[in-house]
Formats: structure tokens, sequence, C-alpha cells
């Protein structure tokens, strides 16, 4: 018995027909009988290499995944191979599979040249994307191989040429994130969204080119608490975003209120520096920028003072000795 954590799915030992029914003549089974207990052992057996394949040549937990996926059960076993030689063929290493497989079971039980290879093929041409740089596009997003080209990815990839993805705009291996979004559902409303609070059509999409995550960031979850921040805590005009749409990348509560916590403790309004320059830089940089900025202030403060003193009246008293 294999000591593994799938051995109770194995067939037990056979057990002889006297141990079956020792009071009877041992005599042999009937041809039918002999052919479905070969088969029965044989339907073991293999099942058993599937799942030692699962887990040592694709790194899955063959448990997990069977229970998220029942229909790996009949999955052959010649079908998982082809799906392990077709990923590896395209650069992705067998680290990469095990975790894309392990984050999305389904795979194992797709039909690896009717689903998956047509999606290769169409990051290839037509996204154009590297060959060098397909294992860059599937880690950072292994749903592409989930959606279909037809009904999915090529939809996406003709709205977003259309809304200006092209040339140096051009969909890249850091990008292809945004084809797996809905057009009617997810593009548009969020474009839409943002148009809506005061912008044109054409610096709402001179945003989303300069800033493609846009499209991907949820409305509920990230727009809406950060405008409000924005407007209602640091009192900041809406305008500003074109200038830096990069403010909705940055995290609410790990950056944002904390930089604008530290100008407000140290007297700062929003007036004494710009949304780059609080949010770009490291935390070292930001609290070095809010040093200069209190040196200036102050040396200000004494200059004004010197310039708006009073001179002295000269004491003439000795003159009077």
């Amino acid at each position: 018995m294999l000591s593994c954590p799938f051995h109770f799915l194995l067939p037990s030992r056979p057990k002889s027909f006297k141990e079956l029914n020792p009071n009877s003549a041992l005599r042999p089974l009937p041809p039918a009988a002999l052919t479905r207990a070969i088969s029965s052992n044989d339907a073991g057996l293999s099942f058993r290499e599937k799942l030692l394949f699962i887990e040592h040549n694709l790194g899955v937990n063959s448990l997990r995944a069977l229970a998220v996926n029942p229909n790996l059960r009949s999955t052959p076993l010649s079908s998982l191979r082809m799906l392990s030689s077709l990923l590896s063929s395209f650069g992705l290493l067998q680290s990469d599979t095990s975790r894309l497989l392990c984050l999305h079971p389904s795979l194992l039980t797709a039909d690896p040249s009717t689903s998956i290879l047509p999606v290769f093929h169409f990051l290839l041409n037509p996204v154009s994307i590297p060959f060098s740089d397909l294992r860059l596009s599937i880690n950072r997003c292994p749903r592409l191989l989930l959606s279909s080209v037809p009904d999915r990815l090529f939809p996406s990839l003709d709205y977003l040429r259309r809304l200006g993805f092209v040339g140096r705009h051009r969909i890249t291996a850091r990008t292809t994130v945004l084809l797996i979004s809905d057009v009617e559902e997810t593009l548009i409303p969020k474009l839409d969204f943002i148009q809506s609070l005061g912008f044109s059509r054409r610096e709402t999409v001179n945003m989303v080119l300069r800033l493609p995550s846009l499209l991907t960031f949820s409305v509920e979850k990230n727009f809406r608490p950060k405008l409000e921040f924005l407007v209602g805590e640091m009192g900041r005009e809406i305008g500003e975003l074109k200038v830096f749409p990069q403010y909705f990348a940055y995290s609410l509560e790990g950056r944002i209120k904390a930089r604008h916590m530290l100008l407000v403790e140290r007297g700062f309004g929003s007036s004494w520096i710009s949304l780059g320059d609080m949010l770009k830089a490291s935390d070292g940089e930001f609290r070095e920028r809010l040093l200069e900025m209190r040196l200036r202030t102050v040396g200000a403060i004494n200059h004004m003072g010197l310039r708006h003193e009073k001179p002295r009246t000269p004491d003439f008293k000795f003159l009077a000795k």
C-alpha cells in the first residue's frame, strides 16, 4: 500500500476465492467474471498512476483538485500529460504550472488543444505578445487560460484598440489582464464613471492610457472611497487626477491617509505639495521633504520678521554727560 494521502482510493489486495468463501471448493472464475476482475484492477492502477502524476509532475494536491473539480476522476492521464507538455512548450516552468493549476483546478479537465492552445495563439497573434513574454502574461493573469477567445478576449482587444491602446500604448504582457474584462459590463461602466467626475471623453481616455490599471479597479471599493477622502478630508480638487491618475493605484490606508496625516501634524495644507510628490516618494524621502518644507517655512517666517521689525531709536543719553 502506498503511503500517500489518497491510499483509500486505491484497490485493496484482492482476496482469494477461499478467503471469500472458505467452504467452497477452489474453482476457476468464469471468463466474464475474470475479465471484470482484471478490468477493475487495471482501472485502479490507472487511477493511481494519474494521481501520482498530478501530485509529483504537476505539483497539485490531488485531493483538493478532486474536491474542487470532480470531473478530474474521468480525465485520462494522456490529457494531463498533454496539458503539462503544452504549458512547458510555451515557456512556463514547473513552478508556474503548479501555481496555475492550484489556483484554477478546472484547467486540469480543459481540453488542451481546443481551449488552452487557442489562447496562446491569440496572445502571439493578433495581440503580438513576444514569445519570451508569454510566461509573464500568464503568471500575471492566469485567468487568460480560462477565457474564451471569440467570446471574451477578442471583443475586449477590439474595443481597447479602438479606445487608443495601439502604438506605444499597445497591449503588452503587463496589460493583458485588461483582455479578460467584459466590454459592456466592466470596461464601459468604468470609463463612464471616470468621465462623470467632470472630465471630458478625451481627458478620460488619456487618464486610462496613462494608467491602464484604472480599468481593473473597483468603483465601490477603490474609486469612491479614495475620491471622498481626496475632496472631503484632503480638500483637494478632482482636477488634480488629470495630472496624477496614479492616485488610485496607492493604498488608501497604507499610503494616502498616512501621508496626509503627516502633513497635517506638521501644519501643512494640501497646497504645499502636489499629489505626485506626496505619494511617489519613499517613506524616507517623504520625511526628508517634510523636514525641508519645515525649514523653509521657519526660514521664511524669520525673514519676514526681520523685514518688518521696527528700527530701534538710537539712545543718545550718553551725549548729555
